[in-house]
């Protein structure tokens, strides 16, 4: 079955497409970076998300990830932790402010249909880690005041909240290890988390969590939970990525899990040990150098930084991964958890990289493959965000009902 491409883009621009996960605000810490300029796929500085590429590809709406790495989890750490995610809430502010007639901070599902009617993107945000809580359940209010709709309860690493998919203490130093500790769940703060996150109207979210954790919450939430960024164990062998007994279990809650991007989740392979440190290094230096210098100031530089760049990629070239094999995973989900339970969070800018679908302006290539499989409109309309907006609508209702 052969589908044009300008009639999935059609599909796209006539729905309220939704992507759960993107860690584009990271970009917004570089001097100079313009969230409303297109920029190039593929290259260093490019990325894979801003709003001109978000308009191209029909997505109308994102969750923006409050992403902080997780850190010592004592008195300097927790405060270091809350530093850094205030720093990046300012920073979408000034971005809100900067450019309130091409987006807007959307708090519900109706916001979002309202800024889409507008032409306008709707930005929601999630806050990745519950590391800035420390152990002061009083600053999940203040983030939530602050926007946040959901909390990734952690990261890559054991945090006070709960145990994580994998074991990763010096995250951005070395590769994410599968875990080696005991699977202690989730503690008894992070219990009394998911009670005020439910109690606020904030969706869970499961992804990078542990096995035993995952179960924790679904027994502690008593609203519907996501996956924001996960991929099927099944057809990937990752802990990062979710089984058949969790698909059906989030499912049987009424949940939604969002297949991501992500190579190394989707068809993952040995580590590469050299070819991760080389590409970790560039990364540190071009971060600490675009927090200092602005883009476009030093055009040598930014050149010399992306001919290294494209210099690694072809001595240790990036997994390949087409969208079909995101489709793989969209298909297993359905098939393991039902139509009503599966939907898109890319991990744009946070290690998303599909040969045939580089950023945002291409994501109607994987709504060709969707249909080229016989999903139909009402399928996918559920799949690019009726879904989500389900859970969200649900976690919002219950807490109203409290």
């Amino acid at each position: 079955m052969t589908v044009p491409y300008d009639e999935a883009l059609a599909l796209h621009r006539s729905m309220l497409t939704v992507d759960t996960h993107c860690d584009t605000p990271g970009s917004l810490a570089w001097k100079g970076y313009r969230i409303d300029r297109r920029h190039e796929p593929g290259t260093l500085l490019g990325g894979d998300l801003d709003l001109p590429r978000m308009r191209a590809g029909g997505l109308a709406a994102v969750f923006f990830a409050v992403f902080v790495p997780q850190g010592a989890c004592d008195a300097e750490g927790f405060a270091q932790a809350r530093a850094a995610a205030l720093a990046t809430l300012d920073r979408l502010d000034r971005m809100f402010q900067s450019h309130p007639y091409d987006c807007e901070l959307a708090l519900t599902p109706r916001d979002a249909a309202r800024i889409h009617g507008t032409g306008r993107r709707a930005i929601f945000l999630g806050m990745e880690n519950g590391h800035p809580l420390g152990q002061d359940l009083d600053l999940l209010d203040e983030y939530y005041g602050r926007g946040i709709r959901y909390l990734t309860l952690c990261h890559a690493a054991d945090n006070a909240l709960c145990a994580s998919s994998t074991s990763c203490p010096a995250w951005g130093d070395g590769p994410m290890a599968r875990r080696a500790a005991p699977d202690g769940g989730l503690t008894v703060f992070g219990e009394r988390v998911v009670e005020r996150m439910n109690r606020l109207g904030m969706m869970v979210d499961v992804s990078h969590l542990s096995e035993g954790t995952v179960d924790d919450v679904l027994a502690q939430s008593r609203t519907p939970v996501l996956a924001s960024h996960s991929g099927a164990r099944a057809l990937g062998d990752h802990p990062r990525n979710l089984t058949d007994r969790q698909l059906r279990a989030i499912a049987a809650g009424g949940g939604v899990t969002q297949v991501l991007f992500v190579p190394d989740f989707i068809k993952p392979r040995p580590e590469d040990p050299e070819g991760d440190k080389a590409h970790r290094t560039l990364r540190k230096r071009v971060k600490a150098h675009y927090r200092e210098h602005p883009i476009g100031d030093d055009p040598a530089q930014d050149a010399a930084f992306e001919a290294e760049h494209q210099d690694l990629c072809k001595r240790w070239p990036p997994l390949r991964v087409r969208v079909k094999d995101v489709a793989d995973h969209i298909d297993h989900v359905v098939n393991v958890a039902g139509i009503e339970h599966v939907g898109i969070g890319s991990d744009f800018d946070g290690g998303a990289r599909v040969e045939d679908c580089r950023d945002a302006s291409e994501l109607p290539a994987l709504t060709v493959e969707l249909m080229r499989r016989g999903y139909s409109e009402e399928d996918l309309r559920k799949i690019w965000g009726g879904n989500l907006m389900r859970v969200f609508g649900e976690a919002i209702a219950r807490a109203e009902r409290r």
